[in-house]
């Protein structure tokens, strides 16, 4: 079965809606801005982006619809006998900065390569906690192993660790984040079939994320938390703009810049040979969290 482009935009479109009236709503205040924009008659694009908010300091839930002449070479690190050739492109991108620093950041992209007779899904979801809960991390990986369902048993061992290993920075030594599930250049054994999957990993993205940020959003904080949300979120700019390859593809394929960078958090920073105070809850991120776990089968007492 030849891929169906214009399905996969259907759904991301809707499904965009789902999220942006979802995240409004735990907000409460801010509300999502952003209009359609037509490119050259080639891309639709709509970008839409939440700042400012009481819970949500930053989201960007951006949807483009691309042809091209020609796949940048992002897109083809697996296909090289592709390069060159005329595509056809649909995604779903976003990213979700909460404000309060016990509220973990998300990030989830779905998308369809079309070139020739050749298609091919990616995409994925993965959770970047500052302060982490076994709570939160059991109940985002046991959504996300019930979302690999369509793909049958394997499914979720094998796109965790794709997601361990990919959501890893080189130059730190360290994951992003706590993961998820990952898969790129996925195209068997049907179209059909990828497609199914790929809907039950969009449908999953709020029954995972949004109970977390219901339960966090109101935790007491104080410039403590604050800074070191601020320091974390330091290594998700490095890992955006050093490793990440959807931010590449967007460069290459001379995508508008503000949509390419609107993962990027509103603020961040930097400090010189930090290091957090040990048996501190800011060294137990490292310690418990920032390590590839089996969430999903960790027993759920004595979670907090």
């Amino acid at each position: 079965m030849s891929a169906d482009p214009n399905a996969v935009h259907r759904y991301l479109e809707e499904l965009q809606a789902r999220i942006c009236a979802a995240l409004e709503s735990e907000d409460g205040e801010a509300k999502f801005g952003g209009d359609a924009i037509s490119g050259d008659g080639a891309t639709f694009s709509r970008p839409r982006v939440l700042e400012g908010g009481p819970v949500v300091e930053k989201a960007a839930v951006n949807f483009t619809h691309a042809r091209g002449s020609s796949l940048p070479p992002a897109a083809t690190t697996d296909r090289p006998q592709l390069a060159g050739r005329p595509f056809e492109a649909v995604s779903l991108s976003m990213i979700v900065h909460p404000r309060n620093p016990h509220a973990p950041t998300t990030h989830m992209n779905l998308r369809l390569f079309s070139a020739g007779e050749s298609w091919w899904f990616g995409g994925g979801f993965d959770l970047t906690p500052y302060y982490g809960r076994d709570e939160d991390c059991i109940h985002w990986h046991r959504v996300a192993r019930a979302a690999c369902a369509p793909l049958g048993a394997g499914a979720y061992a094998r796109f965790k660790k794709w997601c361990d290993d990919y959501f890893f920075l080189p130059h730190r030594g360290e994951p992003r984040g706590i993961g998820g599930v990952f898969f790129d250049d996925l195209a068997e054994p049907d179209f059909a079939t990828c497609f199914e999957f790929v809907r039950s990993v969009g449908d999953a993205f709020l029954p995972a994320y949004q109970p977390i940020l219901a339960r966090r959003k109101q935790a007491p904080y104080g410039e403590r938390e604050r800074q070191f949300q601020l320091y974390r979120r330091g290594r998700y700019v490095e890992f955006n703009l050093v490793v990440d390859r959807g931010t590449k593809y967007g460069l290459q394929s001379g995508r508008r810049i503000e949509s390419v960078l609107a993962s990027l958090p509103p603020l961040a920073r930097w400090q010189y040979e930090y290091a957090p105070e040990p048996g501190s809850p800011e060294a137990r991120l490292g310690e418990r969290y920032l390590v590839p776990r089996d969430w999903a089968n960790e027993p759920t007492a004595g979670s907090s």
